[in-house]
């Protein structure tokens, strides 16, 4: 996929399916919103607000409060691309979400997909 085709994407159309894909995995919507509040800096009410809005990725990203640093700290692979390589910001923050979302369908404890 394309990195216009990534910024455009509607944080509306793909929340849901990060949330399916947690909870086919025994997984919680609240865990989800942990990781994005993390990762962005959105508190709840913001991150809800994002979602109505329809806003994009770009926007979402762009206008996150406080990305967090820590996110660096995220390798690994995802749709094939090493996501420390990825050289395209937004499309990188996108990428860095769907890993954090994998590692919590997988199993992995909270304290360890949020780098802490």
């Amino acid at each position: 996929m394309n990195n216009d085709k990534i910024h455009s994407m509607k944080v509306a159309g793909v929340y849901p399916l990060y949330v399916a894909k947690a909870e086919r995995k025994g997984r919680t919507a609240a865990e989800v919103d942990e990781i994005i509040l993390w990762l962005t800096g959105y508190d709840e009410e913001s991150l809800k607000g994002a979602i109505k809005s329809d806003v994009d990725f770009k926007t979402f990203f762009n206008d996150a409060p406080k990305l967090n640093p820590s996110r660096k700290l995220i390798t690994g692979v995802i749709c094939g691309v090493r996501v420390e390589d990825i050289e395209d910001p937004i499309t990188q923050e996108v990428r860095y979400l769907d890993k954090l979302i994998d590692e919590l369908a997988k199993g992995k404890a909270m304290d360890k997909i949020l780098r802490s």
